[in-house]
Parts: C-alpha cells; structure tokens; sequence
C-alpha cells in the first residue's frame, strides 16, 4: 500500500475535505430512554413553571400590608381564615385583616401576596399573631419564575444528562426527538490476538483493541457492534469489512495497517469502494500507521494494533467525526498548565502526544512529567496517566521549567506531591 505521511494538520484537512460528517437522522424516545442522547429539536414550554404562586415556607399566607409595624413585643394580629394544603385548590379567600395556614408548596390563595414564616407567628384560637412584617411576594415563587410558557427551556444539540431531564419531566414531556444513535462496527485483525475469556496459548495476547473502542465508541455517543477477531487473510478480511459496512454506519479496525507482510488491511479497504483510502499514514507519535479511508460515503478507520496507540488516535482523529455524526455538541479536553519536570523531546517530524503525570511541588505549583519509558505498548500507559502534552514537530524540546498546557483525560484528581 502506497504511505506518504501526512503531517497532524493536513490528515485533519484531509478527512474534513473528504467526508462531512453530520448527523444521520432522528427519532423519538420516551423520556425514560433519552438520558445520553442529544436533542434534535428545540423544547419550547407550553406552561409556566410553576403553574401557580405558591408558598417556599410553612407558615400564614396574607397581604404583607397588613403586617407593617409588626414586631416581637408589638405583634399585629390577624383572624385565621382557613387552611391550605398541597396538591389542592386553595378554598380560602384572603382578605384584609385576614390568615390562612399554608404549607410549603401549597398554591398561594386569592387575595394573598406574602406568606410570614410559622417561626415568627403565634396562633391563640381563630387568632393568629404575626412578629415580623413581610414584604409583597416574600416566601413566594410566583406562577412562570422558573419557566414562562413559550420560553424555549432546551435547544437542540444539547446533550440529555440529569439536569436536562429533569427540565423536559417539568414542562410534561412523555417522549422527546433525539438524533439517532450510529452505529459503529469494531474488528480487531491478527493472529496473535485470542478474545477474553479464552484459553491464552503461548505467543498469543488478548484483544484488548475490541474492548477499549467499544467502550469509547459508546462514550462518543454512539452504538458499538464487536465482529470479533478476523485472521490476516485477504479474502477473509474483504468479507468482514464488507459485512461491517452493509450493518454499521461507520467501522473501526486495529492492527493490520503498518508494513509486515501480513498488514493487509489499507489495500483490503480501499477496494471497497471510492474514494477509498484517502490518509495512509500520519506523521504522529503514537499512532503513526494510523489509515483513513471513505467507502461509498462511510468512514473506515484502521488503528495501529498497539493498545496505547489504538485509542490515542481514536481520540484525536474518530471520536471527533462519531460525535459529529451522533448530534453531540463539540466539546475541548479540559487543560491546565504545569510546569515540566523533565525535558520532553519530540519524535524527529512528528507531532508527538507525550502521556503524563502531575504532581504537585512543595512550593504549590503543578508539574508535569512523562510517563515512563517503556510503557509505550501497554494499555497501562493510558489509564495510568492524567493527560498528555503536544509537541509541535518543529519543536526541539520542551525544557525544564517550562510552563506547559496539558490536555486531561478526566476531571483532575488531587496530583500526588513529589
């Protein structure tokens, strides 16, 4: 297979020239299934929320003009007109002069605009005696506060999570348009690889390629199918890809794409279809044998074997194109700036992704240092570190002491201090 090395920015133009990707269609759900998805339509309230002025405090709903003057040794009395409880149309009519005992979330009655908290009243019979005045709407949340009818309370794109739910549940919502999920096909390539759950023969290691992106596919928003392993044989190859590109929207492969005598993949893929393979190759480190290619409008990524590699650039070049495709917002890697502990060198014309640790100084400052070497190939690399750097190519190095950004993979921990 041909492989001119792309650098980082032209495989990013590249893919962008070669393929939009945009999200595949719509569907509803009922509000049960839609936590993890993402809106394809504005929600616009067709009520206020809350409905009606109702009470924030246990205590006597009044007209607070009543209560000016009050105080602890001069209260103002006030004649008990009834009670009001939640859930209920209120029967009592407030008028001056007169309490009715209301409850938290009780609807406010007719005639009253303040409810006096219960601490700072005393009941003797039908009479009720109020220690402190209260302003107009005090202890009141007014009818459309929190949401007015015709108030668009989500907009499209905007991701379902708790909150959001919580928001279509208030305004009555039963079922809600989301984009659809795409469907994604993962297969893993080599004879080396045995799935889980097998017996390990000697020489061999188990698929943790399949594994890894099915669960960052699903993270991506999206809905992963594992094809299992397939042997390095072209004909066998060809009828899993194929079979992967009628049932999926987008298929995912590891290993098979540098250049051993069994690494078939790139030319297996670009007889598929046009334009066919449209990156071979990546001027990056890790993950430089990484192959893009495009058949019949469908996006097939072929990652290197190496696990660390693998989903590295699953991160930077699919998960990008898989949100896009799923509705999801674009969202930036939360970063911070560290001071570098060790000296950092670039792989000579590469824009090399260095994994990282922080910790902290006994000076209070944050520092950063590479994980280390000869971890390369191991899945720990990843899931041992808190983030990465970038190195431009045309950067010498990054030297000691110097302020860096790091990229994190999470919400940063508490660092250890060195």
């Amino acid at each position: 297979m041909f492989r001119k090395l792309l650098s980082y920015d032209e495989a990013k133009l590249v893919l962008n020239q070669n393929y939009c990707a945009k999200p595949l269609g719509t569907e509803r759900v009922n509000l049960s299934k839609a936590h993890g998805r993402v809106l394809a339509q504005n929600v616009v309230s067709s009520l206020d929320i809350p409905p009606f002025s109702r009470s924030t405090v246990d205590g006597y709903a009044i007209k607070a003009a009543d209560s000016f003057g009050a105080s602890e040794e001069q209260p103002v009395s006030f004649t008990f007109c009834g009670h009001v409880a939640i859930g209920e149309p209120p029967k009592a009519v407030v008028k001056q002069g007169l309490a009715a005992e209301i409850v938290t979330g009780a609807p406010l009655p007719e005639g009253a605009d303040a409810v006096v908290m219960v601490e700072q009243t005393n009941r003797q019979g039908d009479t009720v005696y109020v220690h402190r005045p209260v302003s107009a709407t005090e202890n009141v949340m007014a009818a459309g506060s929190d949401i007015k009818k015709g108030e668009t309370v989500l907009e499209r794109g905007r991701f379902l999570g708790s909150r959001e739910i919580g928001v279509l549940a208030a305004v009555g919502l039963v079922e809600v348009e989301v984009y659809l999920r795409p469907r994604v096909a993962i297969l893993s390539t080599g004879a080396e690889v045995v799935a889980p759950g097998n017996p390990l023969p000697a020489g061999k290691i188990y698929d943790i390629n399949a594994h890894t992106l099915s669960a960052a596919v699903t993270e991506s928003g999206c809905e992963s199918t594992n094809l299992g392993i397939v042997p390095d044989e072209k004909e066998e190859l060809t009828k899993a890809l194929q079979k992967a590109l009628e049932s999926s929207d987008a298929v995912i492969t590891s290993g098979g794409v540098s250049v051993g005598p069994k690494d078939f993949t790139p030319n297996v893929v670009d007889s598929l279809g046009k334009p066919g393979v449209i990156i071979s190759g990546v001027a990056v480190k890790p993950g430089k044998p990484i192959t893009i290619a495009i058949v019949d409008n469908k996006p097939v990524f072929s990652l290197p074997g190496n696990p660390t590699s693998s989903l590295f650039m699953y991160r930077v070049f699919v998960h990008p194109v898989l949100a896009k495709l799923a509705g999801r917002p674009e969202e930036d890697l939360p970063k911070v700036c560290a001071v570098a502990a060790q000296k950092m060198f670039p792989a000579r014309g590469r824009r090399t992704f260095v994994m990282v640790n922080l910790s902290y100084g006994k000076d209070g400052k944050l520092f950063v240092s590479p994980v280390p070497t000869g971890l390369s190939g191991a899945i720990t690399t990843l899931s041992k570190a808190d983030g990465f750097v970038e190195i431009s190519e045309k950067q010498q190095f990054v030297d000691v002491g110097k302020e860096i950004t790091v990229y994190l993979f999470g919400k940063l921990t508490k660092p250890k201090t060195s």
